[in-house]
């Protein structure tokens, strides 16, 4: 099973910012998130994260002192100029382009195509492990929903329909026929810690 965990809660996350390859640490809260997400997904056979802070932070408590093996095409969407900046700056306009054109790239960023190639990649290169053994990757919202259309067959027009809570988990099986959407979004390991 190939397992998907959105790390923990920093300060520009409860902010409401858009958080791409700026490198704040984990909150408290993302700390008992973090901790939560260890209990949920303990016995992993292989956790695989995003080089940045806040996703390590989360794959170390995951891992319990286990090795964590870090994948540069798990981090997250580079914003460019918008990085770490409310989603109130971005103009309208943008915005409009932004949701319509899975090629657009904002100033000095990346578009969600090119995020696609490389966590589709990133997926296939970890689908035969996650068909012998459970494969944890902790990583953010962007690369989560590219590996959600990796798994549905479907565009990369399809991530501004998807919400990932912070610390959710998504599973997908990886079968002979190839991947399967098993669970998205899950939040019920959180509720002790909430």
């Amino acid at each position: 099973m190939l397992i998907l965990a959105r790390h923990g809660q920093t300060a520009a996350n409860a902010a409401g910012h858009l958080l791409g390859r700026a490198d704040p640490p984990l909150t408290e809260e993302g700390e008992r998130q973090a901790r939560a997400l260890e209990w949920a997904l303990a016995g992993a056979a292989v956790i695989v994260s995003s080089p940045l802070q806040r996703a390590r932070a989360t794959a170390d408590a995951i891992a319990g002192g286990g090795p964590v093996e870090v994948d540069d095409r798990w981090t997250e969407l580079d914003y460019g100029d918008y990085d770490d900046r409310p989603p109130g700056d971005v103009p309208p306009e943008l915005w409009q382009r932004w949701r319509v054109d899975p090629d657009h790239r904002p100033p000095g960023g990346e578009s969600l195509s090119e995020l696609g190639v490389r966590v589709r990649a990133a997926c296939a290169d970890l689908a035969p492990r996650a068909a012998e053994a459970d494969v944890v990757v902790v990583s953010h919202v962007s690369p989560i929903k590219a590996a959600v259309a990796w798994a549905l067959g479907s565009g990369d027009e399809v991530a501004w329909r998807m919400y990932v809570a912070l610390a959710s988990i998504t599973r997908i099986g990886v079968t002979e026929r190839g991947p399967i959407l098993r669970s998205f979004n899950e939040v019920a390991h959180l509720d002790p810690v909430s």
